[in-house]
């Protein structure tokens, strides 16, 4: 893993891009959000061309089918499957819908929308410092992995999975043969100056994998800058680590009768079991 995230992050110091984003997962989804580049503290509204109908603030197709590809071959935890990625603006419509195989069919055909619901969630429940939220005064980034006990039945959050429901006519219109490709009709990222301007969203493994693959594909596009700096306070999040806020959180005592174990902060997430590990090396955000 180590080495991984070392390739990673040498790759990514040849990207210009000047963005970043935020990661969230829930059970097997994984979700992120989006800023734009803006400079300095300044809080700007969403304008006309800020809205459902511009991606201009995003990464484009090609460049996220770059960065999910390199990101799939450097982590081999999991299942080691190919995935597919899914990119939002802030008002959550679908921007670039990319996969890492060699063709549509070489990764679960699910996990298609699954990816887009990820990004969609992660934008969603993601915030930057607009909020002026009393305990996260400098936003609020939530991996879809930090929502998983909270949506279980009896969570502070039960209920919230339902928000999230597919347009069936939207994400399955079209040919088939376009899905994954540029003009696919099908989903917190956060630039510098840490306001959030979408979500990006990553499956077709375990959840543990899919975040993994998501925060690496995430540091390839440049949209990893939660870090504090002399401008800018950090992004705030629920994972206990500065330098990977919205990280997945692995504290669930499991319960002896049986269901859904007890995360002692609420935001955890339980082990996938299969080859998952290393996500306390991930590469740490950026200011």
């Amino acid at each position: 893993m180590v080495n991984a995230m070392q390739l990673l992050g040498s790759l990514k110091r040849k990207m210009t891009l000047k963005m970043y984003l935020t990661i969230a997962m829930i059970g097997g989804l994984f979700l992120v959000g989006v800023a734009g580049t803006f400079a300095g503290k300044s809080t700007p509204q969403l304008s006309d061309d800020q809205g459902s109908r511009s991606c201009a603030n995003l990464p484009s197709f090609s460049a996220l089918k770059s960065a999910l590809a390199t990101a799939v071959a450097a982590e081999t935890s999991g299942l080691d499957n190919q995935m597919w990625a899914t990119l939002v603006n802030r008002d959550g419509a679908v921007c670039a819908v990319a996969f890492s195989g060699v063709n549509r069919g070489a990764q679960w055909p699910g996990s298609r929308a699954i990816s887009a619901q990820k990004a969609n969630t992660a934008n969603a429940f993601s915030l930057d410092a607009s909020s002026h939220s009393g305990q996260f005064p400098n936003g609020l980034a939530l991996s879809t992995a930090n929502l998983y006990s909270a949506v279980q039945p009896g969570g502070s959050l039960y209920g919230l999975q339902h928000s999230n429901p597919v347009d069936t006519s939207v994400a399955y219109a079209g040919p088939s043969s376009s899905y994954g490709t540029a003009s696919d009709p099908s989903l917190g990222l956060y630039a510098p100056g840490h306001v959030i301007v979408g979500g990006m969203g990553v499956s077709g493994d375990t959840s543990c994998r899919d975040h993994n693959v998501a925060w690496g594909v995430r540091n390839l596009l440049g949209l990893d800058h939660l870090a504090g700096s002399n401008s800018s306070p950090a992004v705030g999040g629920v994972s206990g680590d500065a330098a990977r806020p919205d990280n997945i959180v692995f504290d669930i005592t499991v319960n002896p009768n049986g269901g859904t174990g007890k995360s002692a902060g609420g935001f955890g997430h339980p082990l996938c079991g299969i080859r998952d590990s290393g996500a306390g090396n991930l590469t740490p955000v950026e200011p």
